[in-house]
């Protein structure tokens, strides 16, 4: 039975794993930054070209320009000096080792040269996310503990999305779990024009552990499941069998498509600098908390305007607390939707609920229900015939015009009358 049951999740995973793997962009070499990739020599000499994950290529300046890093970051003073001690390999190596997590945390020298450009080139991002995490990292960890799954998997978003919530990539993937729209309709997420649970940050975790825990039951390794979560379980099996049926990842690895290469030591190096920063002098940037919020089921078409202006709260904050909303319209004649408020907002907003809803509804909900159809009949100018064609109105007007064939049925009509009558005339004349 139990067989039976990963087969069937098996066949369901394979289904989507095209719009898992369509994150996976193929690129001319010409093409590619190369910044946005690493060159690694292995011990024969070769030399290989390894993509770096989206995330790690995200400019600092626009993600310090979202609401909460605005807000709620800031960059003091720090004690430390703003360069990288040089460490031996034995050190990373032994650091890595004693790190308390589940899944093998393996060094060499694709692991190092991720390791080295977070210390390095990213710092700036790396205090960022460590200052961000307090925001999201309480979230993730209550969805994996959910599914029992790794608490470690909670940076697997640092590698994703950097820690934008309204992150996406070259090919549509979005949110800080990075769901393509069908995986995230196949994991329960809403999305439509309106809507894209793809960017609550609740509802996201808990669809990406409950999409690991699949990958899992399937591969039975995590650092296959991971690879998998990239470029999806169809790629990971047919690495798997080219490589003679291993489930090694570092013995699939060169199966395995060019940016998942990079995607596991992207994340091991994200779990060392996450726990070790400190020892190469990286400061994260203070974080104050957001206060508290509360959430209240909308039941009818709303726009955060208008809850912005009635309550005076910054449309801003709205926004951040309700990334869901794309175009700032809770459809809630649709189905009820939760809307986030400041928890102190909450019963103000059931207060002046009506008020509300009523505030510019004609200004900012401008979808209308019944329409009216413009029923004139313009007038228009024939050029050939050099004669102008009065418009009427109504249909009623036409329909009468139709039935009667027109002007051109009318003129046919009367030149058949006169041949008649012509005719009736000569005819008497022959017979006189």
């Amino acid at each position: 039975m139990i067989s039976k049951k990963i087969l069937m999740l098996l066949a369901i995973l394979f289904g989507m794993s095209v719009n898992i793997q369509a994150q996976i962009v193929t690129e001319d070499e010409e093409d590619v930054d190369e910044e946005d990739e690493i060159v690694v020599i292995d011990q024969s000499g070769n030399e290989e070209v390894i993509d770096f994950p989206e995330a790690m290529t995200y400019d600092l300046d626009s993600l310090l320009n979202e609401y909460m890093s605005k807000t709620y970051l800031s960059s003091d003073n720090c004690n430390m000096r703003n360069e990288n001690p040089s460490y031996p390999t034995e050190v990373f190596i032994e650091r890595l080792s004693r790190m308390p997590t589940v899944m093998e945390m393996a060094h060499n020298n694709i692991v190092q040269n991720f390791i080295d450009r977070y210390c390095n080139r990213l710092r700036g991002t790396v205090a960022y996310i460590l200052g961000a995490s307090n925001f999201y990292m309480p979230i993730f960890e209550e969805a994996l503990e959910a599914y029992q799954i790794p608490l470690e998997l909670k940076y697997l978003p640092v590698i994703e999305s950097a820690l934008n919530p309204r992150a996406v990539s070259r090919v549509g993937a979005t949110g800080l779990w990075q769901f393509m729209l069908a995986t995230g309709k196949q994991y329960n997420l809403k999305i439509n024009s309106l809507v894209d649970e793809r960017r609550d940050p609740i509802k996201a975790s808990y669809a990406a552990a409950h999409l690991l825990s699949d990958l899992y039951k399937v591969f039975g390794d995590w650092n296959l499941v991971i690879a998998a979560y990239n470029c999806g379980p169809g790629n990971v099996s047919k690495a798997i069998q080219r490589s003679g049926g291993s489930k090694d990842y570092w013995h699939i690895y060169p199966y395995l498509p060019r940016e998942t290469r990079g995607y596991v030591p992207a994340f091991i190096a994200a779990n060392y600098m996450m726990t070790y920063y400190s020892l190469h002098n990286i400061c994260p940037m203070s974080s104050r908390l957001p206060a508290q919020t509360d959430t209240i089921m909308v039941h009818r078409r709303m726009h955060l305007e208008q809850v912005s202006k009635v309550l005076d709260i910054d449309i801003e904050m709205l926004r951040a607390l309700n990334p869901m909303y794309r175009h700032d319209i809770i459809p809630g004649d649709t189905e009820p939707y939760a809307l986030r408020l400041p928890q102190a907002d909450v019963n103000r907003f059931i207060e002046m609920e009506n008020d509300i809803y009523a505030y510019r509804a004609s200004e900012l909900l401008t979808n209308r229900a019944i329409v009216e159809v413009n029923d004139y009949t313009p007038t228009y100018y024939h050029k050939s015939k050099r004669y102008y064609k009065k418009g009427r109105k109504g249909r009623a007007a036409r329909n009468s015009k139709a039935r009667r064939g027109g002007k051109k049925a009318t003129a046919k009509k009367g030149r058949a009358k006169k041949s008649k009558a012509k005719g009736r005339k000569s005819s008497k004349r022959r017979r006189r």
